[in-house]
C-alpha cells in the first residue's frame, strides 16, 4: 500500500508551458546524437479545487494524448482514490503502448500528482515518500564525445570540486568508429581522476556486439565501474550474450518504459539498472525497479531531469546514485528559485512542500520566456470515450 493510492483528486485545471531554451555550458554531442547546444523545458502544473499546484517536466510533443486519454479522466473520474483513478488512466493508454511515449507522459502527470499530493500535506515529496534522508548521491555525467582533452579536463575539475565520487563520460566518437580515441581519452580521465573514483562509460547504443567486446578487452585494466548501453537496447539476445562475456557490468534501462521489461534485463544478465523516473508510467514503476535491483543484488542508479528526480534516490541504499549531466543540466537551473543543493557530492533537498524544485514563474512570464502557454479545464475537456481512441 503506498500513501498516495489513498489519495482523492479533484481537478480544477491543468496547464502546460514551455520556456524559452538556455545555452548548455558546452555544446554537446554523444556516440549517437547531438551536438545538443541548447536545452529547455515544458511543464506541466496541476492544480485541484483549493488551489493546491503540482508540477512536473512534460513531453510537449504529444499533447493529442493528454487530450484525448489522460486529462478527461483526470477532470471527470475525481471522486475515486488514486489507487482506481491510475488504474483508469492506465489503461486508457493501452492502444497507444505501453513501451512508448504515452507511458512516459502518464509517468510525468504522476510525478505532478505526487508533487501535488505532498505540497497539500506541507511536506517534502522525499517526506511523503518515506525516504530516510534528505540527500542523494550524484555522479557526475558529460565528457561529450566532442570534448577536446582541455574541456573533459575543465569539466572533471568541476565535479571533483564538488567532491563527486564516481563520474561518466561519453564514448563511441563519430558514430563509433574511433574506438581508439576513445580508449584514450578514457586513459586520460583515469589518470586526471585517480584510482579513488569510479568511472563510467556510456556508449549510447552505438557498437555491434563484437565491437562492445573489442572495447572491453581494451579498457579491462582501467577499472571501469560500469559500460552503459554498448549495444541497441532491443537487441536482448545480444545484450544477454555481451553480459556473458563481459567483466565489466553492463547497464541498461533508460530506454525502457515500463517496469515489466527489467526482469527480462536481469535474466540477461545485466547488472545495474537504470530506470528514468519520467520515462516510466508511475514512480511505483520505478520503485518495482529499485526493488528488483535491491532482490538481485545489483548495480542501480537513475538520471532523467536530475534535480526533479534525486528525491527518489533518497529511497534507496546510500550508495545508489542519481547522474547529474552538468553540461546540459546545470543551465536549467535559471529556470528555478528553489532548488537542491550540490554539495559533497550529493543532492541536498530544501525543506520546501513537494519536490525539490519550484519555478520562478514571475521571472519567466515577466520576461516574455515563456513560449506557449495552454490551460484545460472540466468545462473544456469531454468525458473519456474508449471508442474514440481505438
Amino acid at each position: 500500500m503506498h500513501q498516495i493510492d489513498s489519495e482523492i483528486f479533484e481537478i480544477s485545471r491543468i496547464q502546460l508551458r514551455v520556456l524559452e531554451p538556455v545555452a548548455t555550458i558546452l555544446p554537446f554531442q554523444d556516440a549517437t546524437m547531438g551536438p545538443f547546444r541548447k536545452f529547455g523545458l515544458s511543464i506541466l502544473t496541476i492544480e485541484d479545487k483549493e488551489g493546491n499546484v503540482g508540477e512536473a517536466p512534460v513531453f510537449n510533443t504529444y499533447i493529442n494524448i493528454l487530450e484525448k486519454c489522460l486529462f478527461p479522466i483526470l477532470f471527470h473520474n475525481n471522486q475515486v482514490p488514486y489507487k482506481i483513478l491510475f488504474n483508469q488512466l492506465y489503461w486508457s493508454i493501452r492502444n497507444e503502448g505501453f513501451r512508448g511515449q504515452a507511458a512516459a507522459l502518464l509517468g510525468q502527470l504522476d510525478l505532478a500528482l505526487y508533487d501535488l499530493a505532498a505540497r497539500r500535506k506541507g511536506v517534502p515529496l522525499y517526506s511523503y515518500l518515506n525516504a530516510p534522508r534528505n540527500w542523494a548521491r550524484m555522479y557526475g555525467s558529460g565528457g561529450g564525445t566532442n570534448y577536446t582533452l582541455q574541456e573533459l579536463e575543465s569539466e572533471l575539475g568541476i565535479f571533483l570540486d564538488a567532491g563527486v565520487d564516481c563520474v561518466k563520460i561519453k564514448v563511441g566518437r563519430n558514430f563509433g568508429t574511433e574506438m581508439d580515441e576513445d580508449i584514450e581519452r578514457i586513459k586520460f580521465v583515469r589518470k586526471f581522476i585517480g584510482n579513488s573514483v569510479e568511472l563510467a562509460v556510456d556508449a549510447n547504443q552505438i557498437w555491434t556486439l563484437q565491437q562492445a567486446l573489442d572495447f572491453i578487452d581494451k579498457v579491462g585494466d582501467l577499472n571501469i565501474a560500469w559500460l552503459e548501453e554498448p549495444v541497441h537496447s532491443a537487441a536482448y539476445a545480444d545484450i544477454e550474450r555481451l553480459c556473458s562475456q563481459s567483466p565489466i557490468p553492463i547497464a541498461f534501462g533508460e530506454s525502457e518504459r515500463s517496469s515489466k521489461m527489467f526482469p527480462a534485463l536481469v535474466n540477461a544478465g545485466v547488472k545495474h539498472l537504470q530506470p528514468v523516473p519520467t520515462h516510466l508510467s508511475s514512480i511505483q514503476e520505478w520503485q518495482e525497479v529499485r526493488d528488483l535491483a535491491l532482490k538481485h543484488n545489483i548495480q542501480f542508479s537513475s538520471g532523467g531531469y536530475s534535480l526533479y528526480t534525486a528525491s527518489l534516490l533518497a529511497t534507496t541504499p546510500e550508495n545508489w546514485p542519481v547522474e547529474y549531466l552538468y553540461t546540459i543540466m546545470y543551465g536549467l537551473e535559471e529556470y528555478f528559485f528553489v532548488k537542491p543543493e550540490w554539495k559533497f557530492g550529493r543532492f541536498i533537498f530544501p525543506d520546501v512542500p513537494g519536490l525539490p524544485i519550484k519555478i520562478d514563474w514571475e521571472y519567466w512570464q515577466k520576461n516574455n520566456k515563456v513560449l506557449v502557454n495552454r490551460s484545460w479545464t472540466r468545462d473544456t475537456v469531454a468525458k473519456y470515450n474508449p471508442s474514440v481512441n481505438m
